[in-house]
């Protein structure tokens, strides 16, 4: 199950990335991106979920990215590390499917496989600054 939500994770990751930064629909692109990724409905579901959740709260996401990394404007953050951050915030502030544990090192995993040297670092820096607000 692990290795499955983990490609889901990266779907949703993959699919925040392109509305990010080409602008395309996400119904769109989830549309085309579930439709061979071999994902089981219920992990498909998921990404759809995510991805919705994360448009939806957009806002009140990217508030938290501010708070807790106050020295790199959100619109600065290079893509990849933003749309990270918003993931595994929705996850922890939001979403509570999984223990903010285990969206933290999801997260973590994520920044290693597409970010920048920095960027599992800065991501688990952030994430645990936005889990102490997550726990209380």
């Amino acid at each position: 199950m692990t290795g499955e939500r983990r490609k889901a994770r990266t779907m949703a990751l993959k699919v925040l990335y392109e509305v990010d930064s080409a602008r395309h629909s996400a119904d769109e692109i989830l549309d085309r991106t579930l439709a061979d990724c071999g994902l089981s409905d219920e992990n498909a579901q998921f990404v759809r979920e995510v991805v919705s959740g994360v448009s939806q709260h957009r806002n009140e996401i990217d508030r938290n990215i501010r708070k807790f990394a106050p020295t790199w404007p959100v619109e600065q953050l290079p893509v990849i590390d933003r749309n990270i951050l918003r993931l595994a915030i929705f996850e922890i502030l939001l979403d509570n499917r999984v223990p903010v544990k285990v969206a933290i090192n999801e997260a973590v995993e994520l920044a290693k496989a597409f970010g920048s040297k920095n960027s599992p670092k800065f991501v688990n820096g952030v994430l645990g600054s936005v889990s102490a607000i997550a726990n209380r």
